[in-house]
């Protein structure tokens, strides 16, 4: 955001500085105001105890129904810079303060201005962006109420959870707009929900309701229904979904920190290669945990019957 004496700077209001009153220096002040009085579109923030550890990102451009434009993807941007630089964080909740929305994905207005470069550009380093929020070496979780549609699907999809209520809604309508999911919707749901079943959904664009997001099955070779977790792992009533995002937060915070970072590498590389060399990536994440004070105090804890006091050493 724009400092004030900055702001003032242009418009001649600074000390010793004073310029003329008059209607355009006036108008130009009201706006200085108005700037400042605009909330960040991405905003941080660091629980305090007894849930010191956990960390929420929200989305804040209600004029937009959070859509993703150059602002809230610089937002986005610093966020992750500021949790991968904070060794005391353990857990990211992803959340919007906008009622009845997630987000509405890509800012099309903002889009319809830039030329076919710059709209490359912009879908690159979302698609960057993404990935990097889904590289944060601790947990993520989205907590979806109201509309997950296009970049804003994508964006969930990227978290390591996703909880939504039971009025959420979710598509990736880009078909529909000549265009394909850009930020990683055609290799993150097909992973999440099997192929056949990320293609029906990206062919046609539809929206599904949070029911269908929960209980997307697939079939197995024994031709019976093997009901997984879906695009989210839990539906919850309308306006609970943080309440039970939290309540996870809660539990895995309470786990020995390098275990959980090690646990998400882990899983995360082993998907990526066959089970031979999956699990030489778990020998070598084991291996990262096996001389930790942590590791010592879990054991202490579990032997005198108490509570295990973890350091992340």
């Amino acid at each position: 955001m724009r400092s004030l004496r900055g702001i003032l700077a242009v418009s001649g209001h600074l000390a010793g500085r004073r310029a003329p009153a008059n209607n355009a220096h006036l108008a130009l002040f009201s706006r200085a105001l108005q700037i400042l009085a605009q909330q960040e579109p991405v905003r941080l923030q660091k629980l305090s105890a007894p849930d010191s550890g956990v960390v929420e990102m929200r989305l804040e451009r209600p004029e937009a129904r959070n859509a993703i434009g150059r602002e809230m993807l610089q937002g986005l941007r610093s966020a992750i810079e500021k949790v991968k630089a904070d060794a005391t964080a353990n857990v990211v909740l992803l959340a919007s303060s906008v009622p009845k929305v997630f987000c509405a994905g890509a800012d099309l207005k903002e889009r319809r201005l830039m030329s076919p470069c710059e709209v490359r550009e912009f879908v690159n380093s979302l698609r960057s962006t993404f990935l990097s929020f889904e590289a944060l070496s601790i947990p993520t979780i989205a907590i979806v109420e109201g509309a997950a549609f296009g970049g804003g699907l994508e964006l969930a999809l990227s978290c390591d959870l996703r909880i939504c209520g039971e009025n959420a809604t979710f598509s990736l309508p880009e078909t529909g707009l000549a265009i394909i999911p850009g930020a990683g919707g055609t290799q993150r749901l097909p992973r999440i929900v099997g192929k056949s079943r990320a293609k029906e959904l990206i062919f046609t664009g539809r929206r599904f309701d949070a029911v269908e997001a929960v209980t997307m099955g697939k079939k197995n070779h024994y031709d019976m229904y093997v009901f997984i977790a879906g695009v989210v792992n839990y539906c919850v009533p309308a306006g609970e979904a943080y309440k039970r995002a939290l309540e996870l937060a809660q539990e895995i915070n309470q786990k020995g920190p390098l275990a959980i970072r090690m646990a998400k590498k882990a899983i995360n590389q082993g998907m990526e290669v066959d089970l031979s060399a999956g699990l030489a990536v778990e020998e070598e994440c084991y291996e990262q945990v096996l001389h930790t004070q942590d590791r010592l105090e879990g054991l202490a804890a579990f032997a005198e019957k108490r509570k295990p006091v973890y350091t992340g050493k």
